[in-house]
């Protein structure tokens, strides 16, 4: 069993490498990072006696999925577990947010993980087997003014893959949308966000990942961490889009919007 991990040098993506090498997985792992990954590799073969491979690249440019795909053809390995996890956000007014940074994270969050999908979605239909985990988000489920283009991206995954997963439940292929609510990762100082937006408190990274593997094989195609995420983002399916992004934009216009 292969699984190939993007995002991997940290958080969520890290947690899922480390406890799919103690199931004996043989792991390939994507970031930028390349010092992280090789440290990371290193620790996991020894500790675990699986192999782990990974590559340094950018996924959120053209050329990025078309490496990996290819490294892994060149490597030898099949993939059964994809875990398409690598992306960031973003908090502020849309208007004053650098423009090149958006784009960048619609390339990431959106253009690189269907790419990635589609790219070994195909040999896994060959196989008739696979598993397939985009990572969304809880913010995906309603409009999130000062985190627009976030929650529109993550809206985005999560619609994909419960048409993707519909299409390649015939073929043996589960694929599915995790969408945890806020965690203990990076996350948030990556993109600059100095006040999530939360239901109650952060789960752990090790809490979502044992939802996510927990899940494999159940056939749900969009799979919510914690309770109370599940809980708020099932109303969010029944309030109306215009009531919860006035209610969020009333709590976010102090801290990001100043009327001169």
């Amino acid at each position: 069993m292969t699984s190939l991990i993007t995002g991997a040098s940290s958080g969520i993506g890290e947690v899922f490498a480390r406890e799919l090498a103690k199931r004996k997985h043989s792991l390939f792992l994507i970031a930028r990072s390349e010092d992280k990954l090789r440290e990371l590799c290193k620790e996991l073969s020894e500790a675990h006696s699986v192999r782990a491979d990974f590559l340094a690249t950018d996924l959120s440019k053209p050329h990025g999925p078309a490496r990996v795909f290819e490294e892994s053809k060149r490597l030898g390995i099949d993939i059964d577990l994809l875990i398409n996890n690598a992306g960031f956000g973003s908090m502020g007014d849309f208007s004053e947010l650098p423009l090149e940074r958006e784009l960048e994270m619609v390339d990431l969050n959106i253009r690189g993980l269907v790419e990635m999908t589609h790219r070994f979605l195909a040999p896994m239909r060959e196989r008739r087997r696979g598993t397939i985990i985009n990572v969304s988000s809880t913010a995906g489920a309603q409009p999130i003014p000062f985190m627009s283009t976030y929650a529109a991206t993550k809206a985005f995954v999560s619609s994909f893959s419960e048409a993707v997963a519909e299409e390649n439940r015939p073929f043996g292929i589960h694929v599915f949308a995790l969408c945890p609510g806020a965690t203990k990762t990076s996350f948030f100082e990556a993109g600059k966000i100095e006040q999530p937006v939360s239901v109650k408190g952060f789960q752990t990274p090790e809490e979502v990942v044992a939802t996510a593997l927990g899940a494999i094989g159940s056939g749900r195609a969009k799979v919510t961490s914690g309770w109370i995420n599940w809980l708020v983002a099932t109303a969010a399916n029944v309030i109306p889009n215009s009531l919860i992004a006035k209610s969020i934009a009333s709590r976010l216009r102090p801290q990001y919007q100043k009327f001169k």
